[in-house]
């Protein structure tokens, strides 16, 4: 009896070791991001916490570093993928950087200005003082981008570098507009608004780049090498980002609470936690019945007026960043990039003088991967 004991856990122990043994060990990859953690990053930490990436075959580690620095080890071949803005690709590429955009994460581009509400339109702010991060990235090429498609140029402005402290100095008064992030800075700026906290601006109007030139923005990138000998790899990895871009996009509740573990101090309240655990179920439930685009962006409102019912404006202010960001990143087909978008884009910089020669764009990126809906 023990001996046949014995041999039945010996049987039951090889059909479990041996499919183990046989399958295929993930690989270590290291994936770039820019700054700091932040919710922004939600389909990152999505894909990390539903498994897409292992799925994928990775055993994928966040690192955070400079763009720039990001997309030299890139094409160096010492990092393989990172999230990294279009204009970067570009300039690197100038500079006979093999890095390659793979797959658009924002559809539009993030940048604006925010202003009083008596500013309705670019030309206004002719002879204004203009904050701004610095003369550098995205914030200055967007400002540069948007004064052009107004017949406007730098000079027609008061600039004034102010590093990233837009809610700061404008509700100070220290500046009469700010070049900002859409999805960020206009709802910190409002928050204070409707605290009393901001110079007595009883509204304000944001002017975003994206209403005046379609530029390229932050997408995930590789390097021509592995797109030429690891095409699975390449392939496997913009599936599992997709997988968790498209999750976010559709049940920002169950991204907000896997984001939680990877931003500090994004989720102290219990309540809110609670709350957003059950409107994330709810989300999966309308999710299984397979409804529109419509539909999700309208249940994305609900949840929003669900949890403003609860809790304090400033207890949802990085919920409200992550609905903001969404609509940059919501598209038909995620992920598909444009030429023309590129041909813009080399244009402002050419005109900034960021560049010394044009590129051969359609070596810059490539559609290929982007998956099939």
């Amino acid at each position: 009896m023990i001996r046949q004991a014995l041999m039945i856990v010996a049987l039951l122990l090889a059909v479990i070791i041996v499919p183990a043994a046989g399958a295929q060990p993930l690989v270590d990859e290291t994936f770039l991001l820019t700054f700091v953690p932040n919710v922004q990053f939600s389909p990152v930490y999505v894909a990390l916490e539903k498994g897409y990436f292992a799925e994928a075959g990775f055993n994928v580690t966040i690192e955070h570093g400079d763009e720039p620095v990001n997309v030299d080890l890139i094409a160096a071949g010492e990092r393989q993928f990172g999230l990294v803005s279009g204009e970067e690709v570009i300039k690197a590429r100038a500079n006979g950087r093999p890095v390659v955009y793979v797959y658009e994460w924002f559809q539009q581009y993030p940048v604006g200005i925010v202003a009083p509400e008596g500013v309705q339109s670019v030309a206004d702010l002719a002879g204004r003082k203009v904050g701004i991060p610095g003369r550098f990235g995205a914030s200055y090429n967007g400002l540069i981008a948007l004064l052009a498609a107004n017949g406007m140029t730098e000079s027609d402005i008061l600039l004034d570098p102010i590093g990233f402290h837009a809610p700061d100095v404008f509700c100070a008064g220290g500046v009469e507009a700010s070049v900002i992030y859409v999805n960020n800075e206009p709802l910190q700026i409002q928050e204070r608004i409707n605290r009393g906290a901001c110079n007595d601006i009883p509204a304000i109007t944001v002017l975003p780049v994206s209403a005046a030139a379609d530029l390229v923005s932050n997408g995930l990138i590789t390097n021509e090498q592995m797109i030429a000998e690891n095409p699975a790899q390449v392939a496997a990895m913009v599936a599992a980002f997709d997988k968790g871009l498209r999750d976010a996009i559709n049940n920002p509740a169950e991204a907000y609470l896997l984001s939680a573990k990877y931003v500090e101090n994004l989720l102290t309240d219990p309540d809110l936690e609670a709350a957003l655990t059950t409107l994330a179920a709810q989300q999966a439930d309308l999710l299984a019945t397979a409804p529109d685009r419509e539909a999700i962006s309208a249940s994305r409102q609900a949840m929003r007026d669900s949890l403003g019912e609860r809790f304090e404006e400033s207890a949802l202010l990085q919920f409200d960043v992550l609905l903001s960001t969404i609509k940059l990143w919501d598209a038909e087909r995620p992920g598909l990039t444009s030429p023309e978008s590129w041909m813009a884009t080399q244009e402002v910089l050419t005109m900034m003088g960021l560049l010394d020669k044009t590129i051969n764009l359609e070596a810059a990126f490539t559609n290929a991967f982007v998956p099939e809906d």
